[in-house]
């Protein structure tokens, strides 16, 4: 063991919740039992197959109530994996569940033998017939396909809430429609084509015009069973007119019945059976499928009703008027959304009763958007007196075109799981719901809803898709309580009745059916259609591999099996519902453990006895695993609904291994930070006139000795020392205050830039446009404390931050001036991140000052004020996480395309994750991070490659083999006058 190695012992629990009677037993505290660990590594490989404690656990949850620990993880790379899984399987007598995003709300993606993860290596674009159709990887992101496809004008039909962290495979997979897909523009009805394996290995294109005549060949059997059930539907007019009458509204419960109405041929009909079968029928490794226009003209209203069933009853005017989408929230979910940024806080003071729509407009062109503005002018003049209601003082009840405005509506809307489970009693477990009924009685169906939860104890947040009938609602119980457990069973008996008998409702409208509603498909659907999915599932699986009581399950009890406890953990992450949603922003998610994971792992520990196997174990690998390779980005906090920021309680925990000794060296470098800002400088030259592979060799060497975690790596990008002066400057007529970055006075330019440093070209670009700036004189020792923040050492933390207040306040003239810096990451540390570690009189001074990012001080002050006399042809730039903290994407992008011809943000841009010196301390995270990205950019050539952050541009050029630089260095390029 390394010296000075971290006790994993320190981040034990202190006050343990556990024994938890659903806690993970002893007997896989050594993971994987053999043989099935090591035949599964024979057969694919040791790095595709996780077998730790801490890997099981970290699989075990996922964004539904219900938790089921797998035996194995198997990473699945291909398509041969998959066979060769599905293979073992059937040899073994074992089962396989496939599970990407791990987004399903019933527990689908859920197993208890062998999990196959098909999210990591199966993402993918690609764009056919100027995108009028996509071919699409499963593991691929709503968000990420569109994001190609909005290039040609297209989008896909299905819109989940979750489209940020949902992928491909599991919206096909539960047929999952959304906001506007009603039942017109989802899977069911816009995949073109799918390319699927069958549990026997069979791998079926239904685009492959000879697709029947090889699976006839392949599987004969399953060919004459699906036929023979074909023709037994088709022979019963009853049964064929109630399964075209349950899809009249949408339904995702149990098998879609309507693929052998649809189907001519075995494969026709197994392309619509694969459509909402839940994995339950085989992987699906491709989809085709048909676009749809993408209408950018937008007019949206956030209405407030008195009561929802006064709402309810608006929502067919609404529809009748061609609304594109018309939601509904609650009281409850609108007070909930208070926690959400950008939410107007005064909703916590709306009364319960309130009920808002959200009412959106879609166009192609301006003279239709106008015509749906004057349809709904009509429609809200014909709205009851007083109605709709105004009861505090940020709603205005009126349509909008602002994208801002719109955009915060719909954010709001979209956390409606996240927010209200969020807002539910610590240690409480959340169900989500989710129903049709025909929207005719949309309204009926609401009031029936409150009557039911009143009468058993619960004050759920209802929302949902009110234009298509479909509403969801949330209930909060405690899952360790027997008595509570029995109350939440009991409702639902109540609400499957209330559903199918009075409503001729959908049990399941978009969410499919899961380990949830599987108990209660034949009430829904009857004995007759309910025995013909058994059937179809034996023709298909009929050694029953996959997914077993996930769909179908006769235990009428199974939706209270496996039901999971949520202990409390530390208050920043306990209001975790563990949707993922932080999970694709997440630098780590391909390497070690995500926000969720992080989270879930915790969790497990406090279920666990103290010092009990299983929780040694997990705190073993939590150090590496969690701590030390999360990027403490914090882009987990934008992504999340609710804020939860992984990334702070990650330092939080990095400060609690530290040992008072290495907490005292941290501030003894932060008192005398100027000798060794200097001693840094001088290091790094000196490295520059030492030949690479011996640098890398004796850091190597030290690693080994002492920790990764404290002696960085020596890699070949980084640059030279910089300059030991910086630019002369006047205090005299200076427009702001420039503060060079300590990371920009100790490193200096890419090897293959020659210009001049970007102290130098911000002083000069600044002096052009008649905004001259002043460096101070004693900038050197000073820092904007990420250095300590960012590793949890909170007295050298202290000491710094408040040095840089108290310099920056004195520097400014008491905040008369702005402060500008020129690292993106420091100027989030200077206007954020120091001010929890001041003193009272500092965070006085701090709020007088004024913090500005140097690619805001160009965009906003510099550039409407400078000539550009020439432009690069093209620039990819690469957004940092801080900007996206600061807000400053757009001005990054108003610079650069003053600067070029062509201006180009990758579709997988995401956190570098190099965080300062972490990419050295741990090169191999930078790597997974900068993966996707640097594939997209190395796809073709760019004039310039434009970042604004000198540690975040050597991540960057790392990933891509090309020099990324400033985009400050390029605008003083494009806009310096030509010389005489």
């Amino acid at each position: 063991m390394p010296l000075l190695e971290p006790d994993p012992g320190s981040l034990r629990p202190a006050t343990p919740h556990g024994p938890a009677p659903d806690r993970v037993p002893d007997v896989l505290a050594g993971g994987t039992p053999e043989p099935l660990r090591g035949e599964l590594t024979a057969l694919l490989g040791a790095d595709k197959v996780l077998w730790k404690v801490s890997d099981l656990v970290r699989y075990a949850s996922d964004a539904s109530p219900y938790r089921f620990v797998p035996r194995v993880v198997v990473v699945a790379e291909n398509l041969d994996d998959i066979s060769a899984v599905l293979s073992y399987a059937h040899r073994r007598g074992r089962e396989v569940v496939f599970r990407a995003a791990g987004t399903s709300l019933n527990g689908q993606a859920q197993g208890e033998d062998i999990l196959v993860d098909v999210r990591r290596h199966w993402a993918g674009i690609e764009v056919l017939d100027d995108g009028a159709r996509a071919r699409i990887r499963p593991g691929t992101t709503v968000v990420r396909a569109n994001a190609s496809l909005a290039r040609h004008g297209r989008v896909l039909g299905p819109d989940p809430a979750s489209a940020l962290a949902c992928t491909i495979g599991g919206v096909v997979a539960n047929n999952a429609s959304g906001m506007t897909a009603g039942t017109a523009r989802n899977s069911y009805r816009t995949v073109a084509s799918l390319t699927f394996v069958l549990p026997a290995g069979t791998v079926v294109d239904t685009a492959d015009p000879a697709a029947d005549e090889k699976l006839a060949h392949a599987e004969p059997g399953l060919c004459a069973g699906l036929m023979a059930i074909k023709a037994e539907i088709e022979a019963d007019a009853e049964l064929t007119a109630r399964i075209r009458a349950k899809y009249e509204i949408k339904n995702t419960n149990g098998y879609r019945l309507d693929a052998f109405l649809d189907g001519a041929t075995p494969v026709q009909i197994l392309r619509g059976l694969m459509v909402g079968s839940q994995g339950t029928f085989g992987f699906i490794s491709e989809v085709v499928f048909d676009t749809l226009p993408l209408d950018r003209r937008l007019s949206a209203a956030l209405l407030f009703f008195p009561t929802l069933a006064a709402a309810a009853a608006a929502v067919p005017r609404f529809s009748d008027a061609g609304a594109a989408a018309v939601e509904l929230m609650d009281g409850n979910t609108l007070r909930a959304s208070v926690s959400v940024e950008g939410v107007p806080a005064d909703w916590a003071r709306l009364p319960k009763e309130t009920t808002a729509l959200l009412v959106e407009f879609r166009a192609p062109a301006e003279a239709a958007l106008e015509a749906y503005e004057r349809a709904a002018a009509e429609v809200l003049s014909r709205l009851e007196p007083a109605v709709p209601v105004a009861p505090v003082a940020s709603v205005t009840n009126a349509f909008t075109r602002d994208a801002g405005t719109i955009a915060g509506y719909w954010k709001a809307r979209k956390a409606f799981v996240t927010a209200v489970g969020g807002a539910r009693p610590a240690g409480t477990t959340l169900i989500t719901e989710d129903f049709a009924v025909p929207p005719s009685r949309l309204a009926e169906a609401c009031e029936a809803l409150l009557r039911l939860q009143a009468r058993h104890g619960f004050d759920a947040a209802v929302a949902g898709h009110a234009a298509h009938g479909n509403l969801h609602f949330l209930l909060a119980f405690d899952a360790a309580d027997p008595a509570d457990v029995a109350r939440y069973a009991a409702f639902m008996d109540d609400f499957c009745r209330l559903t199918v008998e009075h409503f001729d409702g959908s049990l399941k409208a978009e969410h499919a059916t899961g380990r949830n509603l599987a108990p209660f498909l034949e009430l829904e659907w009857g004995p007759k259609a309910t025995e013909l999915m058994w059937r179809t599932k034996q023709v298909i699986d009929p050694a029953g591999v996959l997914a077993p009581r996930v769909v179908l399950d006769r235990d009428p009890q199974a939706h209270l099996r496996g039901l999971k406890t949520i202990p409390r953990v530390e208050l920043i992450a306990d209001p975790c519902i563990e949707c993922g949603f932080c999970e694709p922003t997440c630098p780590s998610t391909d390497l070690t453990t995500t926000p969720r994971q992080r989270i879930v792992l915790r969790r497990e520990m406090m279920r666990q006895a103290a010092g009990s196997p299983v929780q040694d174990g997990l705190l073993d690998a939590y150090g590496y695993d969690a701590v030390d390779t999360c990027a403490g980005d914090s882009t987990c906090r934008l992504a999340c609904p609710v804020g939860i920021d992984t990334g702070a309680l990650m330092k939080d925990f990095r400060h609690r291994r530290h040992s008072p000794r290495e907490e005292r060296i941290a501030a003894l470098a932060a008192q005398q930070f100027k000798a060794v800002e200097t001693a840094a400088r001088l290091a790094v030259a000196a490295a520059d006139r030492i030949d690479d592979r011996l640098l890398q060799a004796a850091t190597g060497l030290a690693r080994k000795a002492v920790r990764p975690d404290l002696v960085p790596r020596w890699l070949p990008q980084i640059p030279g020392a910089a300059a030991r002066r910086l630019p002369r400057t006047s205090r005299t007529g200076a427009h702001a205050v420039y503060y060079p970055a300590c990371v920009n006075r100790v490193f200096g330019a890419a090897e293959r830039y020659w210009g001049p440093s970007l102290p130098q070209a911000v002083v000069a670009v600044s002096e052009r446009a008649g905004k001259p700036v002043w460096i101070p004189g004693d900038v050197a020792g000073t820092c904007c404390a990420t250095i300590w923040h960012s590793k949890g050492y909170e007295a050298g933390n202290t000491v710094m931050a408040n040095r840089i207040v108290e310099a920056a306040w004195g520097w400014t003239a008491g905040g008369t001036l702005p402060l500008v810096v020129d690292a993106s990451s420091c100027t989030l540390g200077l206007a954020h991140e120091v001010v929890p570690y001041l003193t009272d009189t500092n965070r006085e001074l701090h709020a007088e000052l004024t913090v500005v990012d140097s690619v805001a001080w160009a965009a906003d002050e510099l550039l409407p004020r400078l000539s550009v006399l020439r432009r690069a042809g093209s620039a990819v730039l690469h957004p940092t996480c801080s900007m996206r903290h600061l807000g400053d994407e757009q001005r990054f992008r108003t610079v650069a395309q003053a600067c070029a011809e062509e201006v180009v943000v990758p579709d997988d841009v995401r956190c570098c994750a190099f965080a300062g010196d972490r990419g050295m301390l741990h090169p191999e995270l930078t790597q997974s991070a900068t993966a996707p990205e640097g594939a997209e950019v190395g796809a073709r050539e760019y004039d310039v490659y434009l970042c604004a952050n000198r540690m975040c541009e050597v991540g960057m050029e790392r990933a891509t083999g090309r020099g990324y630089r400033s985009v400050l260095l390029e605008l003083e390029r494009v806009t310096r006058p030509c010389s005489k």
